[in-house]
């Protein structure tokens, strides 16, 4: 991991197509801007990890449902 350090209004560039500002800074919480291309998907981590484990649960379940069909259930 790479950690950098970065005061309010200063930035980062990731990948030459995305900037992430820090905005404000508020005793424990940074509030950031993140400027990239709208392909880019961006999702806070805990969002990404629900939406990680729906698209694994529906593979699961797609599967089992395969499965009874092939079997005849």
């Amino acid at each position: 991991m790479l950690a950098l350090s970065r005061k309010k209004n200063e930035a980062l560039i990731v990948n030459n197509n995305i900037e992430i500002t820090v905005l404000e800074i508020k005793g424990e919480q940074v509030k950031l801007g993140i400027s990239a291309p709208k392909e880019v998907p961006i999702y806070r981590k805990e969002v990404y990890a629900q939406i990680q484990e729906a698209n694994s649960e529906s593979v699961n379940m797609d599967g089992l449902q395969a499965l009874k069909t092939l079997l005849g259930d």
